[in-house]
């Protein structure tokens, strides 16, 4: 389906690199035979190592044999929505960490949100340019590798980021991967002041066209979430600018 991309590109303008390839094992799960071919080409010649799965269930069979780095997830599936998957592999401990990007032509706010909520780490719209593919995939495998620390603490509030998982005073808490990343911002970025646009450039992604109500949203399941551990106005509001986070009353 060439008219999936930009019109200008085709194969034969994707440079061959022999050195400093990237080695990193990409699954990708799309059930349109000539955009498989398209993307496996193009990122096969970026030096990624390239599985392929049309359906969920060739998908599972895919990801029981080599756990992928990264998957690239078409939202529309011919035997389950992309959506479903996603949510049942983060279920699992073992896909806890492995990133995901959404592919689709479903460009409503709320489908979006409900795939970033659901544990995807990035999402593109089709129509899309193979470039714009590739850079997402970079940012997101960066983002994934780019902290030598695994575990950040501020007061009785620890964040174990190989595990993916918050503790207060030792206590774990069940909170889903939107509110974890913001928990992890705020953190790592204590007592500065951010705005709602802040945020979503900083927590969602400058590429994602969300609402700022949707920080609102997030902060709120943040708060009840801590509240039951006395941690809840360690999350300030600043009236009129934006949110805080600190142990400082």
């Amino acid at each position: 389906m060439q008219n999936q991309y930009v019109a200008e590109e085709n194969p034969s303008q994707f440079p061959v690199k022999t050195q400093n390839m990237s080695s990193k094992r990409i699954l990708l799960i799309e059930d349109e035979h000539s955009i498989r071919e398209m993307v496996s080409f193009a990122l096969g010649q970026e030096g990624y190592v390239i599985d392929e799965a049309e359906n969920g269930s060739a998908a599972e069979l895919q990801i029981a044999n080599n756990l992928p780095d990264l998957i690239l997830l078409d939202w529309m599936l011919p035997d389950t929505s992309g959506l479903e998957l996603l949510r049942r592999w983060k279920r699992k401990d073992v896909m806890q960490e492995v990133p995901v990007i959404m592919l689709t032509a479903r460009v409503e706010e709320r489908d979006k949100i409900d795939g970033l909520d659901s544990g995807a780490d990035d999402y593109i719209t089709k129509p899309f340019s193979v470039k714009e593919l590739t850079a997402r995939i970079r940012a997101v495998l960066r983002r994934g590798s780019g902290s030598i620390e695994n575990e950040v603490k501020l007061g009785p509030i620890r964040l174990d980021l190989n595990a993916h998982r918050a503790y207060v005073h030792d206590k774990s808490l069940d909170m889903g991967p939107t509110e974890f990343r913001l928990l992890e911002f705020f953190m790592t970025h204590p007592d500065r002041v951010y705005s709602r646009n802040q945020l979503l450039d900083y927590v969602w992604g400058r590429n994602m066209y969300v609402e700022e109500r949707t920080v609102d949203v997030h902060i709120v399941r943040l708060r009840k979430l801590l509240k039951p551990l006395n941690c809840d106005q360690m999350i300030q509001t600043v009236r009129g600018y934006g949110y805080r986070f600190s142990e400082k009353q």
